[in-house]
Order: C-alpha cells, then structure tokens, then sequence
C-alpha cells in the first residue's frame, strides 16, 4: 500500500484530534502539523514551525515534503483565503474557499444564505449602527440574542435579559470595532452539534456531539469556545434527527450546489431543536472543538480515505460509527475566555489506561508542561457506555491538582449523567 503525508494546519485540541486519527491511517506515512502543539510528540506527529497564517511558507513546505493534501483546522484561515492559495499553487487542500467560508466568517451572510435557500432559522436583523440597532431592540422582546458579524470564536454573542443589558451590549460591540451587528429572536430547546463531510453536493454525516459553551456548571458565566463535550446523544431521537437531516442539511447541501460554491471540507451545523422543529444556530465551515475529539474517535471509517475522496471527487466511503461512547472535559486556565491566566505549571500529567489526554494550549515539554493560555487540554475516554466514559474522565480530573486552572463538573448533564 502507498502511503502518504499530510499537512494539518493549526495548533489547537481540533488539529491534535484530527492529527491523531490521521496518524492511525495505514494510508499515511507522516502527519505534519503547523504549528501545532509541545503535546503532539505523544501520537508521532511532527510539528513543523511554520505560523497557521503564513500561507506562502505552508504552501513551500507543502511542495518540498511530498504533500498529498493539507487539512485545515481554523476558521480564521479559511476566511482569509488559505485555500484559494494553496489552489493557485497547484496544491490540494481540504477546506472550503474564501467565497464559501463567508458563511462563518460573517453571520450576516450566513443567515442571507439560510433566508434565500430555506433554511429554518431565528427571527433576526443585521444593523450596521449603533442608533438603528438599538431602535430595533423593540422587535424582538427578550431574552435577545446579540453577535458580533464577523468571526468570535465562539465568543461573540451575548443572550441580554432585559433593555438595559441589551443597550450597553451593543453600545459596547459598537465601541470595540464591530461594523455590523445581528439581534435574533432566543430560541429555546437542547442544542446539538452536526458535522458534514462535504465534496461539491456529495456529503456524509459524522458522529453527532453536543457541546457545553458556558464557562462554568450549570450553564453560568459567559461564553467560551467550548468547555466539553460527548458523543452520542442517548436524548436525541430518531425521528427528530431524521427531521434534522431532511429539513436543515438537504437544503443547505442543495444551497451551496445552487449557489455554486464547489464547497469541499466540513461544515458544522449549530443546531437548536425546539417546538416547532429543528432551526440553525450558525454555522461553521470546519470541525468544531471539543466536539472533534469526540466524534473522531467514534469514526470507525479511515478519515484519510474520507478526505482523499471529498478532495479528488471520487465516492466517499460509507461512515461507520463505533457503538462505544466518547466523553471529554476541557481544562482551561484561571480566567479563560476573557483573560486567561499563562505559564502556570501543569508538570508531567499521571499517565491512565482508561483516559487519553488531547493537547491544545501548552507549553514547555511533555514532561514539564505548562500552560499556554485559554484551554490548555481535554480529558476524555472512550467507554461501552457514556456513564463509565465520564466516570473514568472526572475520576482522573479530581484526583489531579490543577493550579490555576479549571473546569467544569457537569458536562453531559443534558444526557442524564
């Protein structure tokens, strides 16, 4: 069997999950990872000191070490036309272009798109000041949902109780910069996380996931990038996923063949399901962390053969999906997301059989660690049931110190655990 290397671009949990599976592919001779973290020395794959944004640099390397394809793991890359570069290159990489990552890089555009193609979402307006914005808070009543236009990282949004929570937010997203601003109506019922493999109107369907945004247990403090996360979703039924599948992802996927965006790479579905059926958060136009180390490792189907095929046009293999669960905690430094705590000591973490760590923001050496800011690793485990999955995660975290870091006691709550 020819093998093959292949560049993952980004440094984050994301890139060292997807590394990883990668890795375990009996197509693939080496995984690079630009630059990716001090924790990837664990799972052979070799980092490569090459910043996630120095697009003619990745491309050289890419030419020089016998790429097969590269595979990008952050938004803001392919926002700034990382793929349209590597193409004019004569390169093949996994992403969608500039035109096509406009549906994260702004939700204006997003919502534009979902509107035109039929696609269940919020109530919702865009406003480019701050007097039109606040004279439309009338429309919606409250809770009232507020973002930021352009790219977050899954920070940007603020659900405002009352007016004067409301007002001072969008005076606030005004003052730092923002252009443009989006209010939407709350909706309300459990959130879950859909992942589609996409090659220009072909699509798979990953693992499902449910992530946790807010900081702290019980759904407090603001939001973050993600606090944990697990995968299946025991309280989702058939019928309501089947609706998910016919209602947002045939006429999305119909969208972006209409709208002809050749879209080849992920699309991440934030999906709300409430009384009057499944509706669109937001969407994403890569993998989503936490949620890739949890769904990764349900993945029985060699992602490389997945990839490969989405990026040369060729049928994609069926996705088969592991009957084991998958459980995963963050843990994140004092202060994340607003003003993260740096260079605390982590030292040499204990090893276990029954948890795998994937890294994300850390420093120094694997057997010195310290932390990098934001969230610095997920603890996770792959069991025959949720229950001993999170069992064996939480059982690891507590009996650890973790100095100046936190996280939270609850994830997998909405699965009754």
């Amino acid at each position: 069997m020819e093998k093959h290397n292949v560049l993952v671009v980004g440094e984050g949990g994301r890139e060292f999950a997807i590394a990883k599976k990668l890795q375990q592919s009996p197509h693939v001779n080496q995984v690079y990872c630009a630059p990716g973290n001090v924790g990837m020395a664990t799972i052979n794959v070799e980092t490569v000191a090459i910043e996630e944004d120095n697009f003619p640099e990745l491309i050289e390397f890419a030419k020089n070490h016998d790429i097969a394809w590269t595979f990008v793991g952050p938004e803001d890359d392919l926002v700034e036309g990382i793929v349209d570069d590597f193409h004019a290159a004569g390169l093949k990489i996994f992403g969608p272009n500039a035109r096509a990552a406009q549906l994260e890089g702004s939700k204006d555009y997003a919502l534009n798109f979902m509107n035109h193609y039929g696609v269940p979402t919020a109530k919702h307006h865009s406003y480019r000041d701050q007097t039109a914005a606040l004279n439309g808070i009338d429309e919606f009543g409250f809770p009232l949902v507020i973002k930021e236009n352009g790219l977050a990282g899954g920070k940007g949004v603020v659900i405002a109780q009352n007016r004067d929570e409301a007002t001072s937010t969008i005076k606030e997203m005004f003052a730092n910069g923002q252009s443009r601003l989006v209010l939407e109506e709350c909706l309300v019922g459990p959130e879950y996380s859909m992942f589609l493999l996409l090659s220009n109107g072909h699509y798979r369907i990953l693992p499902m996931a449910q992530d946790h945004k807010r900081a702290y247990d019980g759904d407090k403090g603001p939001n973050t990038g993600g606090m944990g996360s697990y995968s299946p979703l025991p309280q989702l039924k058939e019928a309501d996923y089947q609706r998910m599948v016919k209602e947002v992802v045939e006429p999305t996927v119909k969208g972006l063949v209409a709208g002809d965006y050749h879209y080849h790479g992920i699309l991440y579905i934030g999906l709300i399901l409430t009384d009057a059926g499944p509706k669109v958060i937001e969407y994403n136009v890569r993998l989503g962390d936490p949620e890739t180390e949890v769904i990764l490792p349900r993945l029985d189907t060699d992602l490389y053969e997945l990839v490969d095929a989405a990026i040369n046009d060729e049928p994609m293999p069926d996705v088969q999906i592991s009957p084991l669960a998958t459980f995963g905690v963050v843990v994140a430094s004092e202060g994340y997301p607003t003003s993260p705590v740096h260079g605390q000591q982590l030292g040499k973490l204990p090893d276990a059989s029954d948890v795998e760590i994937d890294f994300a923001n850390v420093a120094g050496t694997i057997d010195d660690l310290k932390g990098n800011g934001g969230r610095l690793l997920m603890v996770l485990s792959k069991a025959e049931s949720l229950q001993e999955a999170h069992d064996r995660v939480y059982q690891y975290l507590d009996h650890h110190e973790w100095h100046q870091c936190f996280y939270r006691h609850d994830i997998g709550a909405k699965a009754n655990l």
